[in-house]
Parts: C-alpha cells; structure tokens; sequence
C-alpha cells in the first residue's frame, strides 16, 4: 500500500511541474522573426491568372483545291497579333485556359509551273496571290507547367475578313489592272475555321515567351462554289502553317503566395496545432 501512495504521490509532483514549466505561446510572441524560421512548403499549383501579349511570326501557305491543282508552298513573313489568355482550374485541374486574340497576316496560293507545257494554272490570270486577312481565334488551351517552363496544346475556332488581295501575272498569266488589287463578286471575303498547335513557354515572372507552331484551316472557299459553273462545283480551302513567338505579362500572380500570406498561414498553423493546449 505504500508503494502505490508513493508512486502516486510522485506521478502528482510530475505532473505539477511540468504544468509549471509549460508556457502557452501568445499572438504577441509570434514575431516576424519566428515565422520566417518556420518551413511552410506548398506544392506548385498554378492559381487563376491571365496573360496578355504580342506575337509575329511566319506562315507557309497553300490551298486545298477541288479539283486539284499543282501547287507549292507560298512563304509569307506576316502574321502579327495581341492574345489575351485566361488560366483557370477545370475538372478540378489547373491545367486549362482560354485564349482569344486579334491578328493581321497575309496568306495565300501559288501554283507550279509546269516547264513541258510551259503553262501554269491561273485564276484571273494570275498564277499567284497574297490576300491580307484579319482574325480572331478562340482557342481552348491545355497546359502542363513547370516552375520556369510551360508545355502548351491548343485548339479551336476562328473567324475572319479577308481585307485585300494582290494578284502576280507569273510567267504565263496575265492580270488586268483592275483586278490586280481588287477582288471579284464572286470572290468570298468572309472566312472561319479552325485553328491548333502545339508549343513551349520560357516562364520568368512576371514575363513568359512563348513560341508556338499553329496550323490554321480555312472551312469558306476564296471563292463561290458555282462561279465556274452551275453544275459542277469547285472549292479552293486555304490552309497555314504558322510559326510565331510572342511576349506575354502576367496581369497577375501565376502560382504561390506573398511572403506576408505565408507569415500569416504559419501563425494560424501554429494555432492549430497548439489550440488544445489552452489557446
């Protein structure tokens, strides 16, 4: 019986003591100093953000006709544009955007010429022809980041208005001066289709350069299907391959938190971790 008062007796005197020694932290010890001692680690996960640039590149063009025609790519140095691109989660992901954007190229055809024949196939007397277009894409974006390095794959829609055209007589054609900048009525100004690519994205905050290689796909033939004849239909779908390089600003914080937002996580972790001692 003595032993158990004794051992009790000393398991109170324990207990005694350390609920002495023991300090509760307040508000006010939490100093600056202290929290920036504390390691508070997140994993990267890229928040709400947006994006706005300029991007210029090249574009190598030509046209899927109907009937076919002998063709060569038509290397064009003009395709300027601004982009807006819009970083959110989807599915519970953060790896989607949206992007739209506003761009001025020139594009167009060339047909081959065929030295045993000495011909070429023209259209208005011309074997060749760059129209000035402008358009607007609506792409939807997928994404996949690294701390200063992003992986991008778009794809999505465009519409536009072709603005002008220049015709080239070539070797054999023949363009008439009125028609060498203008175009016919059966010429069509209106154009949509679709758009895509693939690229990568060197990420220094708050600037990103992106480089991208897009190919973009004419649904509006350059001309009436029926102006040749009414019961034989020909089509002339244009279609680019684009690559450009831009410069993009955050207009916003692409992933993490403030120093003061990690000061304040911490204070309120050891909060958590310290409410059931008597906070």
């Amino acid at each position: 019986m003595k032993k158990i008062l004794t051992i009790l007796f000393l398991f109170s005197a324990f207990c005694f003591a350390s609920a002495q020694s023991f300090k509760p932290f307040k508000a006010d010890t939490l100093t600056n100093e202290y929290l920036d001692t504390l390691n508070v680690r997140k994993a990267l996960v890229v928040n709400d953000y947006s994006l706005i640039g300029v991007q210029y590149g090249v574009g190598l063009s030509q046209v899927m006709w109907n009937p076919p025609q002998e063709q060569s790519m038509l290397f064009v140095p003009v395709n300027f544009g601004v982009t807006y691109t819009r970083y959110g989660k989807m599915f519970a992901m953060p790896y989607f955007a949206f992007k739209a954007g506003l761009f001025y190229a020139k594009e167009g055809y060339q047909f081959e010429y065929n030295e045993e024949y000495d011909w070429t196939y023209k259209i208005e007397g011309a074997e060749k022809a760059i129209l000035e277009v402008v358009e607007v894409p609506l792409l939807f974006q997928f994404h996949y980041d690294t701390w200063n390095f992003k992986i991008i794959a778009e794809l999505g829609c465009y519409g536009g208005y072709r603005l002008g055209i220049q015709r080239f007589p070539g070797k054999t054609g023949s363009v008439s001066e009125e028609l060498e900048h203008s175009f016919t009525e059966t010429d069509r100004r209106m154009d949509y289709g679709l758009k895509g690519g693939v690229g990568f994205a060197l990420v220094f905050d708050p600037l990103e350069f992106h480089v991208t290689a897009a190919y973009k796909h004419s649904l509006s033939s350059l001309y009436t299907p029926d102006h040749y004849s009414q019961y034989y239909y020909r089509f002339a779908y244009p279609s680019n391959i684009i690559l450009s390089a831009g410069v993009h600003f955050q207009l916003s914080k692409r992933t993490g938190k403030t120093k003061a937002t990690l000061k304040k996580e911490a204070k309120s972790l050891v909060y958590e971790n310290n409410g059931s001692q008597g906070w």
